[in-house]
């Protein structure tokens, strides 16, 4: 009986090493791939330790508009005692954005513009929702302003024209008032006249 030639356990494993290569550099160049990808993002959107949700954000901006008078005066506080125990970013930006929301008696478009501003100036300290929020409220809050100031100027201008309207009717009627004092003087004074002639026309008439 022949025995088969048996093949060196050098050329059975090259093969094998090849793949084992393969896949070895090409799970490297993945591992290497999503290395540089995650760490790319990381640059883009920079984690802030302790910086609270954009949904905590809207979440609660939600309640201030939906809740009744003390649930709103609640939010306001804890906001604004929030923003001044602990003045950072996160706090400022919540209470910035309770002051920029309408409906409620605390709401205060300018002293929200002037928070809003000054975060935005220095956003090195902010996520990238943070900041999206700040400009998104900063550009509805000085619209809001606008608006404001505009109606307060039509109503200026809509006294000033009623002022104005009033003094014109109070001048008009005074005129005609010292017009009719004037026919009256007139008119009493041809009365006079007519019955002095009257009478000296009844005189002669007696003579």
């Amino acid at each position: 009986m022949h025995k088969l030639p048996t093949q060196p356990r050098a050329t059975v494993a090259t093969p094998l090493l090849a793949v084992a290569l393969i896949v070895a550099l090409t799970a490297g160049c993945t591992s290497t791939k999503n290395w540089l990808q995650g760490r790319r993002t990381a640059e883009a959107e920079p984690v802030i330790l302790g910086a609270p949700e954009t949904d905590q954000y809207i979440s609660e901006i939600y309640r201030l508009v939906s809740g009744d008078p003390a649930t709103q005066a609640e939010i306001f506080a804890d906001a604004s005692s929030a923003a001044q125990l602990t003045p950072d970013p996160s706090t400022r930006l919540r209470f910035a954005l309770v002051l920029a929301t309408p409906g409620h008696s605390g709401a205060d478009p300018n002293a929200a513009q002037g928070i809003l501003r000054d975060l935005l100036s220095q956003q090195e300290l902010m996520t990238p929702g943070e900041i999206s929020l700040a400009t998104i409220s900063l550009k509805q809050v000085e619209e809001r302003i606008m608006l404001g100031a505009e109606t307060s100027r039509l109503r200026s201008e809509n006294t000033r024209a009623a002022s104005t309207e009033e003094a014109a009717v109070a001048q008009r009627m005074a005129d005609i008032e010292a017009e009719n004092r004037r026919l009256k003087d007139s008119l009493t004074e041809a009365e006079a006249k007519l019955e002095a002639i009257t009478s000296i026309e009844r005189s002669i008439r007696e003579q």
